[in-house]
């Protein structure tokens, strides 16, 4: 069980270090987050989650590390010259999809809180030659991103991970310009967690025990001034949960949501 916020970030962030390091099977619920150690197989996951074998052919396979439960990029309508900031980049690949639709015109920039991931993220651009992309490590709550400055915040699977999502929203608001918009894929809790699973340091990395309730999602972007708010389930989200986690009927508790909303 938990014991302070300190303890959590710690604890989250050597679980995805490990997942850099090693290169292993990660799923937002899946081995590399010590949920289960059944292997996934990463294209497999990739292509349940929404990407196409075309995605899948077109980035750095090291790049996907099956950290994701949707396709930000996907509902995202990118727009060549745009820029984008991706929440917690991991290995970079929605933002090696995203540059391919900004053009050289455009830019991407990846935040992670990990050195390991965003080591790996630059090694994975380097080896690409891409220049229009770019990866600063920094937390989510405290983005390294000046005010009114980026197009379009994508994020996957990673808000529930924050302790503090209410600055999270801020933040991502802060650094939109006017107009801008969010698209996001997140784990949501669909009805009020207990202290149990709130407190459980696993679940918390298993991007379980950090959901957020989905209606205080919804308060939380309204009161920081988001409009526009859409929050839709994955049509196949019992079935990811169950995947993610078989028989624990967390798919009664949790889904993968769609986010989106404008400044």
């Amino acid at each position: 069980m938990v014991s302070n916020n300190e303890e959590i970030r710690e604890f989250i962030r050597k679980n995805y270090a490990d997942v850099a390091l090693k290169n292993t099977d990660g799923g937002c619920c899946g081995g590399g987050c010590g949920c289960e150690s059944l292997p996934l197989d990463l294209n497999e996951l990739a292509v349940d989650i929404g990407y196409t074998e075309k995605d899948l052919n077109i980035v750095p396979s090291e790049a996907n590390m099956g950290l994701g439960c949707g396709n930000p990029v996907a509902i995202a309508s990118l727009k060549e010259g745009e820029v984008v900031l991706d929440l917690g980049s991991g290995g970079g690949f929605d933002c090696f999809l995203a540059r391919i639709q900004v053009g050289e015109t455009g830019h991407v920039i990846g935040v992670d809180m990990t050195p390991d991931m965003i080591k790996l993220a630059r090694k994975n651009a380097e080896k690409s030659r891409y220049t229009n992309i770019e990866f600063r490590l920094g937390e989510i709550e405290h983005l390294p991103v000046a005010d009114a400055s980026v197009d379009v915040i994508i994020s996957n699977c990673v808000i529930n991970l924050s302790l503090d999502k209410m600055q999270v929203f801020k933040e991502a608001f802060r650094v939109l310009k006017t107009g801008g918009r969010l698209s996001i894929s997140d784990i949501v809790a669909t009805q009020q967690l207990t202290q149990e699973i709130k407190q459980d340091l696993v679940l918390i990395a298993c991007c379980v025990g950090g959901s957020e309730y989905v209606e205080d999602i919804r308060t939380k972007l309204e009161s920081v001034g988001f409009k526009d708010i859409k929050l839709e389930p994955k049509a196949n989200s019992r079935e990811l949960v169950k995947k993610w986690l078989p028989g624990k009927h967390f798919e009664d508790y949790i889904a993968s949501f769609i986010i989106e909303a404008k400044k």
